[in-house]
């Protein structure tokens, strides 16, 4: 999900950027004294998984976890994001610097939308709250393969293929994050409930 340098059209580096920024601010007014722990231990997570990167023809997989960060963090996930692919830029050159809005706002925004999933739905039993955790987790992983193949086609359309690729080899990781979801908001649901901030009823 790192889109490299030299890639994107101006345009797309642009959007992104401005989008990102926008994320950030919010996030980080939201973000109070006692949060600062919590969202950098989400992002050192989210720089962790996404170094483990499986090569699949021309592109690659890895984990995002952005569900699970977005259910936890709320907005506060984009300065989390941006940080950990800031850092993976310049120490592994896992994407770019000028692509670092785009690469941002595509793997937060799902993550909002997960937040906001959560925020909405009444939750008043274990068997809805497994299966929103891994609706949440899976379609947020969905929604960011959605908005890169949409930022490469957007660019120029002979990357039309490349976009249709980068989808499909995310249906696997779908799966598993929806998984991985599940299991984090029960084991941190057993210990206390009130990190999940999406969350707003016991059950």
């Amino acid at each position: 999900m790192h889109i490299s340098e030299g890639v994107l059209s101006a345009p797309i580096l642009i959007s992104g950027a401005v989008l990102t920024a926008a994320g950030v601010t919010v996030g980080l007014k939201k973000m109070k004294d006692q949060d600062i722990p919590r969202t950098a231990l989400i992002s050192a997570a989210l720089f962790v998984a996404s170094l483990i990167h499986l090569p699949l023809g021309p592109t690659s997989v890895h984990l995002i976890l952005n569900g699970t960060a977005g259910i936890i963090l709320g907005w506060q996930i984009f300065p989390a994001i941006l940080i950990s692919l800031f850092l993976q830029s310049i120490l592994f050159q896992f994407g770019g610097i000028t692509t670092l809005g785009i690469n941002t706002f595509n793997i937060a925004f799902p993550g909002i939308a997960a937040y906001y999933l959560f925020a909405f739905a009444r939750i008043n039993s274990n068997l809805r709250l497994g299966i929103l955790s891994f609706i949440s987790g899976g379609f947020s992983v969905f929604l960011t393969s959605i908005l890169v193949a949409f930022s490469l086609v957007f660019t120029e359309q002979s990357f039309l293929e490349i976009a249709k690729l980068s989808v499909v080899s995310y249906l696997p990781v779908i799966i598993i994050e929806g998984i991985i979801t599940v299991f984090v908001v029960f084991s941190i649901k057993k210990i206390n409930i009130n990190i999940l901030g999406g969350i707003k009823e016991d059950v």
